[in-house]
């Protein structure tokens, strides 16, 4: 069965999936909330930031209840960031734009679940510097789940794991080498590991683009963090997620139209 088999079809499905993103974008938003303060985000009610007070069922509707409410809280009227509807607006077309490119398959599936734990990271490097190894083991287990399902040959098995040591070693010992001639801490071990991670999705082409993409992506970040974090440190997490959805999604049609600029 297709998405493509019919009109309808076509319609029901994208908005099963903006609805289930949306869902999973808001859970995934309160997971980095709570991972960031320390919080389980696998019990416990959610709960309003500023007051604590618990959140009803009409109140967790993803974007819905935010304009309602008219961006507050209705127990202490304190304001509720706009974070919330975003993130659950931008995960929710993540998963209809998985959905469009890998129909309903196992392969769709897996780029979903990987697609949701760069998301997480991303929220948690925005706002706290660091990368939960939970992504990272998530991430390898979920491609590891999946094989059986996708699996297209020993060669590129062993073409995935080969990238996904030669990006995370390579990366490793220049930055290490970087740390020397600099004095300080240049790649953090959360983004080396990512890229290993990475490979394993992408293999070595796939890969390459995402560091290339990944770095123009971070210098724009960096002229955009600088207004306030006043040339400090900067997240490089969500560049390297960014550049690796965009390879996930549309790698293959990149690398082609690269590739026929090389041939002219």
């Amino acid at each position: 069965m297709s998405i493509y088999d019919s009109r309808p079809m076509l319609i029901f499905c994208v908005a099963v999936a903006a609805v289930l993103g949306a869902v999973c974008g808001s859970f995934l938003n309160c997971a980095a909330w709570r991972i960031v303060r320390g919080e389980s985000f696998v019990n416990g009610r959610s709960h309003c930031a500023a007051c604590g007070h618990p959140l009803g069922a009409d109140e967790l509707i993803p974007v819905v209840s935010w304009v309602i409410q008219r961006g507050k809280c209705k127990w202490c009227g304190q304001r509720i960031s706009a974070r919330y509807p975003l993130t659950e607006l931008c995960f929710a077309l993540l998963t209809v734009l998985c959905l469009l490119r890998f129909d309903l398959t196992v392969l769709c599936l897996r780029n979903f679940l990987f697609l949701g734990c760069l998301f997480l990271l991303t929220l948690t490097d925005l706002e706290d510097m660091t990368i939960p190894d939970g992504c990272h083991i998530a991430a390898v287990l979920i491609w590891l789940a999946a094989l059986p399902f996708v699996f297209t040959g020993w060669g590129d098995v062993a073409r995935s794991v080969a990238a996904a040591v030669t990006f995370g070693g390579g990366l490793l010992g220049i930055s290490l080498v970087m740390d020397k001639i600099m004095s300080r801490d240049t790649l953090g071990g959360g983004d080396i590991k990512l890229f290993a991670v990475v490979g394993l999705y992408l293999g070595f082409v796939g890969t390459l683009f995402t560091v290339v993409i990944a770095c123009v992506a971070g210098l724009l970040l960096q002229l955009v963090l600088r207004r306030s974090r006043d040339g400090a440190a900067f997240p490089f997490g969500p560049s390297i997620a960014l550049a690796a959805a965009v390879m996930l999604l549309y790698g293959a049609p990149l690398v082609d139209w690269y590739r026929g600029l090389l041939m002219k």
